[in-house]
């Protein structure tokens, strides 16, 4: 509590003492020598007033006593634990979300303070999240989108001369152009991932082949797949039909197939599975690459998050992240088994109809 209202209260404090003090006085004063006039008149206006004096300084004298006690009380009970919220609140307020007030040494479960405390506590600690994960938002941003720049900004210069051979221009065209896209794509995601979690998409759930979906993301990846030289397994049940927002989910499978096929060395295998479960579809994508740890995979679906950084290179950490959300919001599931050394598989459960 600063100065000021720290002598706001000491005045109120004093001034209500005073009023209450006179007032009880007054009242008890008058009714004793309102008592004594009907029932003691053999007595003198003297005795009266004398008598009236004297319990007017015992009113006083108990009234300064009970004041006092519950001066104290307050202070305890009041005061204490609402300046302990003030102090912490106003550390809030002032960005400082690591602040905590310290509970109460009382009984929490009948103490009302103890409950608005933990409250506040928790949300102190969820705002500490929050400012955590806006701080390495911006700074990975900052540093995703540095990285391309940069390239960009040194092959333009590497094109000044004009010296340069054809096959040296096509290559650093070749380098702005890829690191143009990876920007793109980044910015892309961004707003996308920024759009769902603020509920500004909303999905247009309509019937459609997902069978037929599944085949053709398959057959976009299918240059890359031959550089890789990798093995498809598709196991895709004939005409499941979904409905659910084709174009967003499209995303999803473009995103578990790009990864499967970064993380799986040459020569490796992709398997995709699709299987109808009563009301529910599963998709399954499963691949022979490098794995995750336990650790790795409690982190695989936070935006930016890298597991294995020698494929850092390749992506920016934002595709899981906007998979998951997409996911979430069409009501199903997605989760990931992996062992390090043995490959992954992630799995997406979606309703066939949502009603």
């Amino acid at each position: 509590m600063n100065a000021k209202n720290k002598w706001k209260s000491l005045t109120f404090s004093a001034l209500s003492f005073v009023v209450i003090l006179f007032f009880t006085a007054f009242v008890i004063t008058v009714s004793f020598i309102l008592f004594f006039t009907f029932f003691k008149s053999e007595l003198t206006f003297d005795m009266m007033w004398e008598g009236a004096l004297l319990n007017f300084g015992n009113v006083f004298f108990i009234s300064l006593i009970f004041w006092t006690a519950d001066s104290i009380w307050k202070k305890i009970t009041v005061e204490r634990p609402v300046n302990a919220i003030l102090q912490g609140l106003e550390k809030m307020t002032k960005g400082d979300f690591t602040a905590r007030i310290k509970p109460l040494k009382v009984n929490s479960h009948i103490n009302q303070y103890q409950m608005i405390i933990e409250n506040i506590n928790q949300l102190a600690l969820e705002l500490e999240g929050v400012e955590t994960l806006r701080t390495d938002f911006v700074s990975n941003v900052s540093h995703e989108m540095k990285t391309p720049l940069a390239v960009i900004q040194n092959y333009t210069e590497l094109l000044r001369p004009s010296d340069l051979s054809e096959t040296e221009r096509l290559e650093y065209l070749d380098a702005i152009s890829s690191s143009a896209d990876r920007l793109a794509g980044l910015i892309s995601n961004i707003l996308k991932l920024n759009k769902l979690e603020n509920q500004q998409i909303f999905p247009e759930n309509k019937p459609y082949n997902l069978s037929v979906q599944l085949a053709e993301c398959l057959l976009g990846f299918e240059m890359r797949f031959e550089e890789k030289q990798l093995e498809i397994e598709a196991d895709i049940e004939e005409d499941v039909i979904l409905q659910a927002d084709e174009e967003l989910l499209s995303l999803v499978w473009n995103n578990l197939f790009s990864n499967a096929s970064k993380f799986t060395e040459k020569g490796g295998q992709i398997s995709v599975q699709l299987k109808k479960d009563g009301n529910f579809v599963k998709v399954s994508v499963s691949d022979t690459g490098c794995g995750m740890s336990e650790e790795t995979m409690k982190h695989i679906f936070d935006k930016f998050y890298q597991g294995d950084t020698s494929h850092a290179g390749k992506g920016n950490g934002l595709g899981l992240a906007l998979a998951k959300q997409i996911i979430d919001i069409s009501g199903g599931e997605i989760a990931v088994q992996s062992e390090p050394q043995k490959g992954s598989t992630f799995t997406v459960i979606l309703k066939k109809n949502r009603t």
